[in-house]
This record gives C-alpha cells, sequence and structure tokens, in this order.
C-alpha cells in the first residue's frame, strides 16, 4: 500500500522549470561569451595616497604594521582580531611562498579619488580591491591609515 506521504518525487512542474532556467542561463552566458560582452567597470580613479607597509606577525598572536620607510609602527592588530585582514594578507603571502619571495617586500595599500581603497603586492603583482568585500571589510583597512595618522576617513 502506497501513502501519499511516502511519494518523494518532485512535481513534473518543478523539474521542467529547473530545466527551462539552466538551459535558459547557459543560452545567455553562451551569447554573452560568443558576441564578447563585457560588464561596465568603474571609470578609472587617480591614486590619492599609496602608503608601503609591512605586516609582521607578533609570537603573542598579534601583527605588528610599519611603514616601509621609516620603519616606524602605525598600528597593532590584537590577537583574534581583524580576521578580513588576516585572510588578505593570507592569500597574499601564499602567493609570495609559491615564487619563493620572503616577507621582506612591503605591500602597498592604496587609497583612490572615489574612496575606494585597494591592497597591492608589488613583488608578486598581485591586487586586491578591497570595497568588493563590502565597506565594513574596506574599513578593517581605512582603520590602519586612521591610526597612523595618514588619513581621517573612511571608504
Amino acid at each position: 500500500m502506497n501513502k501519499s506521504g511516502d511519494d518523494r518525487t518532485l512535481p513534473r512542474g518543478v523539474l521542467l522549470g529547473a530545466g527551462f532556467l539552466v538551459i535558459g542561463s547557459l543560452c545567455l552566458v553562451s551569447v554573452a561569451r560568443l558576441t564578447g560582452y563585457q560588464p561596465a567597470r568603474p571609470a578609472p580613479s587617480v591614486a590619492v595616497a599609496s602608503y608601503d607597509l609591512r605586516f609582521v606577525d607578533r609570537p603573542d598572536g598579534g601583527v605588528a604594521v610599519y611603514t616601509s620607510a621609516d620603519n616606524r609602527m602605525v598600528d597593532l592588530l590584537p590577537p583574534g582580531t581583524n580576521g578580513f585582514v588576516r585572510g588578505v594578507l593570507r592569500g597574499l603571502v601564499r602567493g609570495r611562498k609559491a615564487e619563493s619571495i620572503d616577507a621582506t617586500p612591503p605591500f602597498r595599500l592604496t587609497r583612490w579619488a572615489d574612496g575606494r581603497l585597494s591592497l597591492d603586492d608589488p613583488s608578486t603583482g598581485r591586487h586586491v580591491d578591497l570595497e568588493v568585500f563590502g565597506l565594513t571589510n574596506a574599513g578593517a583597512f581605512a582603520d590602519i591609515l586612521i591610526a597612523s595618522g595618514q588619513t581621517k576617513d573612511k571608504p
């Protein structure tokens, strides 16, 4: 005896709808690829300020931030905090290790005229637009600039 509660098949309409959605998506992507469509990109902005910074792990789990020019400590990220900053740096350091580059070269934190922030690794050529992770996460890097006295406003 088959009870209606035991029937675990999806209704035909749901399956057809999902199939049309998948096929439609593939068609749209194919048209975009074949026509060379590129999504709109923001207009290039001018760098307002660039700061070469070194991030040094401390034995207690904190991260000290130093200016490259005069080796002055501008900020200290306490242990267990600033997960976004640590994550971005981990990704960039992984790229350095893959290319056998040590931790000595500084990273470049740039504030753009339109308020965006980016972090570059000149030694590997890697670039991270920080605003794509949201204002709160980009603000973690803006806090480093504020602590160093380089800027007064967040992105």
